[in-house]
């Protein structure tokens, strides 16, 4: 088998740097509310952690749950669990806090996390919803009983502030933009009660940080939400990238939070090198988390280090094949896609990279994602191939599917156009009904 070594990116066998899929006016109108609703989460985000540590007491004699060492210790490899995909090690531990401290917000709350994090693989899926919310509301129903008996309770505060946003983040999500609003205004609400009631520990850190980035960013990309903006407070790009970085460094229950989006920062900020390292440490340490390690694959197409490549999109397979938790056809879109692109342009093997390409379309069709350029690019691929094969109708079939589902403006739709007059030419000459 042919040795690949690390590929410049800018080599000839480099990935090919597809043009953006332009945005139909009702994608942009969405991606905009998910903006605001990303915007409004950064406004909340969550535990109070304040440094100085002490021993476990009972629920009634301590101001913040979250300041207790002995917990963080008992929750560490929970939460490590949690992000490595083993829900049901670490949701025994969330459970255990619960029988514990039956009446305060945190087990509920990291029961809730756990929800969405068998979301995030693939956000469309709903079969989560409900048990998320759930957690989410009895959250908000033992922090209002602390709040009504102090309010001043900051811990309270935080845990509305925290639930009220995740459920807000959801229902942008599903589109239902009333409960959205809903949902972060009360957040915000809960948010400004606290604010200044308590000195800013890491775990804020990691709400202000992602304010601050995201207040001048959306504005920056997004021109048309300026008048939206003027009712925030002025964010601070730099700043809010090392309130982050911070947050990294000192926090417990928000630090992998803020790697997951630093990760992306680095990224719009053109600093792909961090983003790498950010990526690669993610995938690292938690390798069945299949978000991470989706996105490690995509971060090591684009640098062309095909080697890894190969590896690691043949591992999402097996486990796509597996059954294994979180792993679907998002993930098995984009390995398959890598697995043909390497069999293509490494291997010069086009019926394997054909099988990928294949496979590449079957999972964008399952999942009816057929606007997407993973799933187009691998029709323009199985196109190309088929028809190199001498096989014009076959070819033309490809091509069909593109004409019915791109955008115009899209660069494998002018092909399709193209190989549509090659189609009719050689369907004229076999007299074959065009």
């Amino acid at each position: 088998m042919l040795k690949i070594g690390k590929t410049s990116p800018r080599a000839a066998v480099g990935p090919p740097h597809y043009p953006a899929h332009p945005l139909t006016l009702r994608k942009q109108t969405l991606r905009l509310m998910k903006l605001l609703g990303l915007l409004g989460l950064s406004l909340l985000w969550l535990l109070g952690h304040p440094a100085k540590a002490q021993q476990l007491p009972e629920l009634d004699s301590v101001p913040m749950l979250l300041t207790s060492t002995a917990i963080q210790v008992e929750c560490t490899q929970a939460i490590n669990d949690m992000y490595n995909f083993k829900f049901g090690r670490a949701e025994s531990i969330f459970q255990w806090l619960r029988r514990k401290y039956p009446s305060h917000p945190l087990p509920y709350f990291l029961m809730g996390l756990s929800q969405w994090w068998k979301i995030v693989p693939n956000i469309d899926v709903q079969q989560h919803d409900d048990r998320f919310l759930a957690y989410m509301d009895s959250t908000i129903q033992n922090a209002e009983v602390m709040l009504d008996k102090d309010e001043k309770n900051v811990e309270a505060a935080f845990f509305l502030a925290a639930s009220w946003g995740f459920k807000g983040r959801l229902y942008s999500e599903r589109r239902s933009w009333t409960k959205a609003t809903f949902a972060g205004k009360r957040a915000v609400k809960y948010m400004e009660l606290a604010a200044d009631k308590n000195e800013l520990s890491p775990e804020l850190l990691f709400g202000d940080g992602l304010y601050n980035y995201y207040a001048i960013w959306v504005p920056e990309n997004y021109p048309a939400l300026k008048p939206v903006l003027w009712f925030f407070k002025k964010g601070n790009k730099e700043l809010g990238i090392k309130q982050l970085e911070q947050t990294v460094q000192e926090a417990f229950y928000t630090k992998t939070e803020a790697q997951n989006f630093l990760m992306r920062i680095y990224a719009d900020e053109n600093q792909h090198e961090r983003a790498f390292q950010i990526t690669q440490y993610l995938y690292q340490t938690f390798p069945d988390n299949a978000y991470f390690h989706r996105n490690y694959a995509r971060a090591l197409y684009t640098r062309g280090e095909y080697l890894e490549l190969e590896q690691v999109s043949r591992s999402i397979i097996a486990y796509i094949d597996e059954g294994k938790t979180g792993y679907e056809e998002i993930s098995g879109r984009y390995a398959a896609f890598y697995l043909g692109h390497i069999y293509r342009i490494i291997y010069r093997d086009p019926a394997r990279a054909k099988q990928y390409y294949t496979r590449a379309v079957i999972f964008s069709e399952s999942i009816k994602s057929l606007d997407a350029g993973y799933y187009l690019h691998s029709l323009a691929e199985l196109g190309r191939i088929t028809d190199k094969e001498g096989d014009v109708p076959g070819a033309w079939a490809q091509y069909q599917k593109i004409l019915a589902n791109a955008e115009k403006k899209h660069p494998t739709y002018k092909e399709a156009k193209d190989y549509e007059k090659k189609y009719r030419a050689w369907a004229k000459k076999n007299k074959t009904k065009a």
